[in-house]
């Protein structure tokens, strides 16, 4: 990125109250066009409220959210969505009872473009293969790694600038969880930008390119992935480790 590019998405000084409780606290956030950032924190830290605020589902007490240079802080979650921004959410959230085929048409609902829709429609047929085969099953009768292509999936079919994830290793057998995070590597090379909000500290660090810390609501670390991986103070916190090592 160049010093003068206009971030895609960005908090500006955002403070986010749920009634008297104070939980983002003078947060500012940048994302750049096709990069692949981390938000790492606790319960209680603050993040699930960050993504929320992102996607509209939350308006802050003071502060802008700024999508490509456009303030949206006061936009609805729909507006973001047709600019470019939307989440795979905790836990896929799926609707269990349609087809795999038609919780992929849902993530194209605010579209119109049906070549576009088509060729996207493919894309994730050749990014996940198993979706394909799986493509008439109601999506509650598949299996958590399944669920996980296809949350996926229904989010890639809104074409989007910014993908946002929420714990996206939550609930995965172990094994899988190394095979979702290449998906998402693969998904940044396509030249998308995500957003991951994650517990898996090592894992998100290792294929980001910068991350943030929220405590309490503050970002309290902002670095580069490598160096978040190096410092310390996230070994000790985050990653189980003691600082002498």
């Amino acid at each position: 990125m160049t010093e003068n590019q206009v971030p895609l998405l960005e908090f500006r000084g955002i403070n986010t109250h749920y009634g008297a409780v104070h939980i983002l606290k003078d947060v500012d956030l940048s994302i750049f066009a096709g990069e692949l950032v981390c938000l790492l924190g606790g319960n209680a830290s603050g993040k699930s409220t960050t993504l929320k605020t992102l996607l509209g589902m939350v308006t802050p007490t003071t502060g802008d959210v700024v999508l490509d240079g456009e303030i949206v802080t006061h936009r609805s979650t729909s507006y973001r969505v047709e600019r470019g921004v939307t989440m795979v959410p905790e836990n896929r959230r799926l609707f269990k009872r349609l087809s795999v085929r038609e919780n992929l048409e849902l993530g194209a609902y605010l579209r119109t473009d049906r070549d576009g829709i088509a060729n996207d429609l493919e894309r994730v047929f050749e990014m996940f293969p198993r979706v394909k085969e799986r493509l008439n099953q109601k999506s509650g009768t598949l299996s958590g790694g399944e669920q996980q292509m296809v949350a996926v999936g229904r989010a890639l079919m809104s074409n989007p600038r910014v993908l946002l994830m929420d714990e996206p290793s939550m609930g995965l057998a172990p094994a899988l969880v190394q095979t979702n995070f290449e998906l998402i590597q693969q998904i940044h090379e396509e030249g998308v930008a995500i957003f991951i909000v994650e517990q898996n500290a090592n894992m998100a660090l290792s294929i980001a390119d910068r991350g943030w810390v929220l405590q309490t609501g503050k970002v309290v670390l902002d670095d580069s992935a490598e160096a978040l991986l190096a410092n310390p103070e996230l070994r000790a916190s985050y990653l189980g480790e003691s600082g002498n090592r």
